[in-house]
Parts: C-alpha cells; sequence; structure tokens
C-alpha cells in the first residue's frame, strides 16, 4: 500500500457528481455535510488529478452511469487488490451497491482477474481493508464489513494470505456515517503509519508496534478534518487535504514529502479522502 503507484482508478466528479441539480437531490440522503458546489468541485478535483500526474501515474476513470450516486467518485471502496487480482465488495452502504457492477465492468475490460466478490450476508468495503505485508491484512469490523464479509475475503485470499486480523471498530458517531479502519490508519512507509490512537483497539495497536512499525499520532484538532486520511503514492511520498498544518509537519519531521490539495468539496463534504478518492491497482517496489 506504499509502494509507487503505476495504475490508478478514478471517477471525475463530472461523472460521479454529474450537475449541481444532482448534487442537491442527493446529499442529504447520502449524510454528506454539506451539498458540495459544483463548478468549484471540478477545478478542485482538476488539482488533485495533478498533483497525481507528476508521480507519472497513469489514470483511469470510470465512465458516467445513471445508477450510481455522488459516493461513486470514492473508488477505492468496492474492491480489493491484490497481487492475483481483484475482489469485488458487497458494500455496507446500500446506496452503492450499484457501483459493484461498473467495478466489475472495469477490470474485466483491462483483462485483470476478478478473484470473486463478497455476498450477502456478508458485507465488506475497501476502506476497511489494509495490506500490513504481502502475507498480512488487517480488516475493520464495523458497519460497513462485518465479520461474515471478513471470513469470505479470508477464504478468497487464503492462497496468498497467511494472516487476517480483524480490527474491532468503534461505534463513534453511528452507523449513518463513514467510518473504515483507514479513517483511523493510513500506511506512510512500510515501518511508518499515521494513525488516530484513541480509535484503535489497544492489542491492534501494540500489534503494529511489536512489528517494528513507528506510528505518527494525528492531533484530536485535525482528525474531524481528515487529517488521518493520506494517500501514499510512494514510500514517505503522500497527498493530503490542506489545512492539517500540524499532522503536515509531523510527517514532514520524519522525511515524509507531503502535497496537498483542496478538500473542501471533494472530500470533507462526502467524507472521503485522497486514499478514498482512488483506487491503486498497480504498485511496483523500487
Amino acid at each position: 500500500m506504499v509502494d509507487p503507484i503505476k495504475k490508478i482508478l478514478l471517477k471525475h466528479p463530472k461523472s460521479a457528481f454529474i450537475n449541481q441539480k444532482t448534487i442537491n437531490e442527493q446529499y442529504l440522503k447520502l449524510n454528506y455535510l454539506e451539498a458540495p458546489n459544483f463548478n468549484k468541485a471540478i477545478l478542485d478535483y482538476e488539482n488533485f488529478v495533478s498533483l497525481l500526474k507528476s508521480f507519472d501515474i497513469e489514470l483511469h476513470y470510470l465512465p458516467k452511469d445513471k445508477s450510481t450516486s455522488l459516493d461513486s467518485i470514492y473508488t477505492h471502496d468496492p474492491c480489493v487488490i491484490s497481487n492475483n487480482g481483484v475482489i469485488i465488495c458487497n458494500m455496507g452502504k446500500k446506496s452503492r451497491l450499484p457501483e459493484l457492477d461498473t467495478i466489475e465492468k472495469f477490470f474485466n475490460s483491462m483483462q485483470i482477474p476478478i478473484l470473486g466478490k463478497i455476498k450477502t450476508p456478508g458485507i465488506l468495503e475497501g476502506g476497511d481493508v489494509v495490506w500490513i505485508d504481502n502475507k498480512t491484512i488487517a480488516v475493520g469490523e464495523g458497519y460497513r464489513t462485518n465479520r461474515e464479509g471478513i471470513e469470505q475475503l479470508r477464504y478468497l485470499l487464503s492462497d496468498q494470505v497467511e494472516t487476517v486480523i480483524s480490527v474491532p471498530m468503534p461505534h463513534w458517531t453511528g452507523p449513518q456515517d463513514c467510518l473504515h479502519l483507514m479513517s483511523n490508519l493510513s500506511p506512510i512507509d512500510h515501518n511508518l503509519y499515521l494513525v488516530y490512537s484513541r480509535l484503535l483497539p489497544v492489542s491492534f495497536r501494540k500489534y503494529l508496534l511489536d512489528e517494528n512499525i513507528e506510528l505518527i499520532d494525528v492531533p484530536d484538532e485535525e482528525y474531524e478534518s481528515m487529517g488521518c486520511n493520506v494517500l501514499a503514492v510512494a514510500p514517505r511520498k503522500v497527498i493530503m487535504i490542506s489545512g492539517n498544518s500540524k499532522t503536515k509537519q509531523l510527517l514532514e519531521k520524519n522525511n515524509v514529502e507531503v502535497y496537498t490539495y483542496d478538500g473542501t468539496e471533494i472530500s470533507i463534504k462526502g467524507a472521503g479522502g485522497p486514499t478514498c478518492l482512488t483506487r491503486p491497482f498497480l504498485r511496483l517496489s523500487q
């Protein structure tokens, strides 16, 4: 999750948000903090894309689809990527279920194997899955991912993964809000993670430390502004939402290069940071 990104899947707000009328019709039902401004969202997204292009990443875009919602801009969640292929999730947020067909069609078009699908009663979202290393994954168990979904994922990855760690998620602000494991943890390097320890189980935090992973704690005042949600485009090179200056300084003290974008319209209002906006599907080790 930290090796240099070579190929990435996105969905432009022109295709996800469509127009201001669509935003105004959907944002309350989807539990957005506010209605995004369509024109500003496009400008901010283009700046975000420019950052990705500066790292020589090959960009792929999902098409407009009338069956999907504003949330389809967050391409990270409908699938899990492994070295051997893709697993199609079964979204805990029911309004996002129509995205799964589009994701499957995309990977079929790229001739990337579909290893399987998470099926009801199992639910699982990509934002709850963190690869600790090639043989170990941690999966948040909460309102968006349940135990049955984790067991199905364990089975589908059984030829690749030796250890699956189920990480209990807190109630926090309740089932209507988006709280994934990656809301509280972002890998920065193989041995460096950005975390919000107050929402991590003690046993899991101790496990990370026992694995010699250094933890940088996000200050309380920058958690709600998504200071913990950063995208590693390469080891110790990250993109994060602007305004989280204390977190940025902590990262830079650990020799991390930090690049920022205005996430007001495309991230904060829909609770989806730079990790959520992207689905890397090819990373290559240096």
